[in-house]
């Protein structure tokens, strides 16, 4: 059995989950149509489980408890630890976001099994699956096959598998209480409310469009330029690296090896050069545009329609036509 963790917070999905489902479904039909179940945890969890029950899984588990909202790792280690012992899956699938980068190296160590994190594809080696996560900032790919006892908990990179792709039922799926007991007397993390650090912090993960700039706007005063395109797309503002050092942009809409990672289904890239370390961060998008007078440009081999030309000529005709 296959058991995915999906991910919510005041209960909306992280739209993650989703992309988790497709690659529990691919892995199913890899390991010979193991059954899959999907769990969900936190409080008020109806309307996140009941968009759950439309994909194409034998159940969707709830762990609805109070110890379980504010998250805390010790929370959702004790839960899942429980989960996990009772259902007896063979692998346990989990979002690559930051929650599960704070929660699932722990579990893992709790359950003493296997983890393999931010997993990009599925591949086979000597007729067993194995998971392909990129090294080297994205300059290498390394097939890793999982050893040792079951359960093998894997991370899936945000934009590894569509969302789109995940299968829906013909019907929806059984959603039943799991029976998890916590005592919130060993939780010892006291957190606050998630990202308040930064007030006007985006997560760039969840956008459908994302317009962002590199060192081809030139300079700050440029940058309404694309912040126009990016209100006419109805789109979030990004930048690679170099932008956000020079603090043209906050950090939060940094994107690439060092930023987030973000697969939306429109990534339109203004003097973007396309260097490694930010390919690493977008290049999961469903439709790339490339627009750089640099016809040399790593980002266009990476887009799907590419425009060589002056970004400042280009642009302003694009905005034209996206307000007719």
């Amino acid at each position: 059995m296959i058991l995915v963790v999906a991910e919510q917070r005041d209960g909306r999905l992280n739209r993650a989950s989703w992309e988790v489902v497709a690659a529990a479904q691919r892995l199913a039909a890899k390991t010979g149509g193991a059954p899959i179940k999907v769990a969900l945890l936190g409080g008020d969890l109806a309307a996140a489980a009941g968009e759950l029950s439309a994909a194409a899984v034998a159940e969707v588990l709830t762990v609805e408890q109070a110890a379980l909202e504010p998250y805390t790792a010790d929370g959702f280690v004790a839960a899942l630890a429980q989960l996990v012992a009772g259902q007896a899956p063979t692998y346990v699938l989990f979002p690559h976001t930051y929650l599960a980068r704070d929660f699932v190296p722990k579990l893992a160590a709790r359950l003493d099994r296997a983890l393999v994190a931010d997993v990009v594809s599925l591949a086979e080696a000597d007729g067993t699956v194995a998971f392909t996560r990129l090294i080297f900032q994205g300059k290498l790919a390394a097939d890793v096959v999982l050893e040792g006892e079951a359960p093998y908990l894997v991370t899936f990179q945000a934009g590894a598998f569509s969302a789109d792709l995940a299968e829906r039922g013909a019907s929806p799926a059984p959603v039943s209480r799991a029976d998890v007991t916590i005592d919130a007397a060993l939780i010892r993390q006291k957190p606050e409310a998630p990202f308040r650090e930064a007030k006007q912090a985006v997560d760039l993960s969840q956008a459908q469009r994302i317009v962002a700039v590199g060192r081809g706007i030139r300079a700050r005063d440029q940058l309404p330029l694309a912040e126009a395109l990016a209100k006419a797309l109805g789109a979030e503002l990004a930048a690679s690296r170099p932008i956000c050092d020079a603090g043209w942009l906050p950090i939060e809409r940094q994107v690439g090896s060092s930023g987030q990672t973000v697969a939306p289904k429109l990534y339109l890239a203004l003097g973007v050069s396309g260097a490694i370390q930010h390919a690493v961060g977008m290049k999961a998008s469903k439709t790339i545009v490339a627009i750089n007078k640099d016809a040399e440009a790593p980002m266009f081999e990476l887009a799907d329609y590419g425009i060589v030309g002056d970004l400042f000529e280009v642009v302003p005709a694009l905005i034209k036509e996206l307000q007719r």
